[in-house]
């Protein structure tokens, strides 16, 4: 068991074998987003931050796009809004963009976070893409959120309630606002924390620290290990490894 940044994780290692040469590692695939404060001015850079590391995707509040230059993202980040979510569905059956992001993503991070969805995150509510995405995320991986308030608000009883509810009960790790003034943390410290984070879940010289994540690893060896199963029909079917 890895613990750090407040999550609590378990892997089955006994399955994993030494890697072969001609193995690939792909980056982690990460995604941002932003809620509704003027640090979401900062939401390009953020993303700059981490599209050299990883793969990044996007999701904004409706409010917060008052604060984002979508001309400064980088190209290869793709921004999502509320009205993608409806826009994708058109009859039963479709798959919910919400979901999509859900299973893409190895990593979410939130930041800004902002007092409301704060709240809402708290006491399971959802109303638009970024909290559908965490209402149906799989707290197995990781979270991260990064505070965005001004003092009073961040001193509020009510946001050091949901504070200890998101970071108790759903494990979320918690990137500290800057202190005396409940800033958010500088883009910088947000990007080291994540990968400060990440690192701590697995030791020194683990097969997955050359990209930080056991399951991005996919490998372009023919041979493959393959698992063969029977369906409950008694049929035979394969599972690459």
């Amino acid at each position: 068991m890895q613990t750090g940044y407040g999550l609590c994780w378990t892997w089955d290692l006994s399955h994993w074998e030494p890697m072969q040469a001609d193995a690939v590692l792909s980056k982690p695939q990460i995604l941002l987003a932003a809620s509704e404060s003027i640090a979401a001015t900062k939401f390009a850079h953020l993303c700059r931050s981490f599209s050299g590391w990883s793969e990044v995707r996007a999701v904004a509040t409706k409010a917060s796009f008052h604060f984002i230059d979508r001309a400064s993202l980088s190209r290869d980040v793709i921004l999502y809004a509320d009205e993608d979510e409806r826009s994708r569905w058109n009859t039963t059956g479709d798959s919910l963009l919400s979901i999509e992001l859900r299973s893409w993503a190895d990593i979410m991070v939130i930041a800004p976070l902002s007092a409301n969805t704060l709240g809402k995150i708290a006491r399971g509510l959802c109303d638009n893409l970024l909290s559908y995405v965490v209402y149906a995320w799989d707290f197995s991986k990781p979270l991260f959120v990064a505070p965005a308030m001004n003092t009073l608000m961040w001193n509020n009883p009510f946001t050091q309630r949901h504070i200890r509810t998101i970071k108790d009960e759903l494990k979320i790790s918690l990137i500290l606002p800057l202190t005396k003034n409940g800033a958010m943390a500088e883009t910088d410290e947000i990007y080291g924390a994540v990968r400060r984070g990440l690192q701590s879940r697995f030791p020194r010289g683990h097969v997955a620290m050359d990209w930080l994540y056991l399951r991005r690893i996919q490998c372009c060896s023919k041979k493959r290990r393959i698992s063969k199963r029977r369906d409950d029909k008694g049929k035979l079917f394969d599972g690459s490894i």
